[in-house]
């Protein structure tokens, strides 16, 4: 798809997901341009004529390349047509970072690569609003914990010239504001140097904290959170390293409550919920096993963690496609594809805003 050459446009036009794009309208007002299809190689156009662009290394533009690419693939889920005659593509920005996460994953990208040009679709957006919102800094601190911020200033100044739009200037001007906070916060590559990664946790869970405060680390346990798709391997993890921690394993309780994984949840939750709150009154570290894919999922297990003081270590696990679904089918307790697939239309990496410690366990 993206060679050290360039994009490979008879493969990408070939693709669904492209074509898909190729048909889809946009409000002419933001994009006289026409259907997505069309802004997105226009994008593509205006990033690769960027000098700044010319001046990265070769890895560097080959996450950029992608995330021109993709930065706009959520907009068929999402594009509707108002009763004003408005068109609108709300949320897409988070949902082609699910799009993006999972074509890249079943095309054996690299975790780090893919990652990062996830983080600039997710966030692609931002740069034109990021002074807009009520905590600018607070915004700037969190997409850098995920996406390099020169990199995404980048992207972001491709997408207002890659367009038909009366609003360029502006929105350029914006996007330069955006770039000149985050080099004054010192996160333009890379994210900001909390005191300590108490200090991050706490910040990011408390508004108005300062960043610059060393926040007390009072805490008297630690849970550690497994994540990753059914068959990447997190029971085999515990096996390994952890055998020695009490767990509460949701798969577990599904089959002690009769619960099928198609069935509602939400029992499964609450009886993994009041089985951790036991470990958490009496200070004893235990793992919560389960899928934990998305943010809300995982904020449940973390929130009780941090009611009673706990610190939070998260191990992901994330196995090639083939053999996930491989070894999916091998467990005990196989979950039906057709729920693996759901979980891969949602599909969040867990990041350091969530825990004190994070362990990516990504196998070959």
């Amino acid at each position: 798809m993206v060679s050290a050459h360039g994009i490979d446009w008879p493969r990408v036009e070939a693709a669904p997901w492209w074509q898909a794009m190729a048909v889809c309208p946009q409000d002419p007002r933001h994009h006289g341009e026409g259907d997505v299809a069309t802004h997105t190689r226009m994008v593509v156009e205006a990033l690769e004529a960027d000098p700044r662009f010319a001046d990265l290394d070769a890895p560097a533009q080959r996450v950029l390349r992608l995330a021109a690419l993709l930065h706009d693939c959520g907009k068929p889920a999402t594009t509707k047509h108002e009763e004003n005659g408005r068109i609108t593509s709300n949320g897409h920005a988070r949902i082609g970072a699910y799009i993006a996460r999972r074509l890249l994953w079943e095309q054996g990208f690299d975790f780090a690569e893919r990652e990062a040009v996830c983080a600039l679709v997710r966030w692609h957006m931002r740069p034109g609003y990021c002074l807009d919102s009520d905590d600018p800094e607070r915004t700037a601190l969190t997409i850098a914990q995920t996406a390099r911020c020169d990199w995404l200033a980048l992207l972001a100044e491709a997408d207002t010239r890659g367009r038909v739009a009366p609003n360029t200037e502006d929105a350029l001007v914006r996007v330069g504001l955006f770039s000149e906070l985050c080099k004054e916060l010192g996160i333009g590559d890379a994210p900001y140097a909390f005191p300590s990664p108490h200090s991050r946790v706490v910040y990011f869970r408390t508004p108005g904290r300062d960043k610059t405060y060393t926040a007390y680390d009072d805490t008297q346990g630690e849970l550690v959170l497994m994540s990753g798709l059914p068959g990447s391997g997190k029971d085999t993890y515990i096996q390994q390293h952890l055998a020695h921690l009490p767990v509460v394993s949701l798969d577990v309780l599904r089959k002690e409550l009769g619960i099928a994984p198609t069935d509602p949840q939400e029992p499964v939750a609450m009886a993994a919920l009041e089985r951790a709150r036991v470990y958490l009154r009496q200070k004893q570290d235990f793992v919560w096993n389960a899928t934990n894919l998305r943010h809300e999922l995982r904020a449940r297990p973390l929130g009780l963690a941090a009611d009673y003081n706990f610190r939070v270590k998260i191990v992901y696990r994330e196995a090639p496609h083939a053999r996930l679904f491989a070894q999916n089918r091998n467990r005990a307790a196989a979950v039906p594809e057709a729920v693996l697939h759901k979980y891969l239309d949602r599909w969040e990496v867990p990041t350091t805003i969530e825990a004190h410690e994070l362990q990516y366990a990504v196998l070959p």
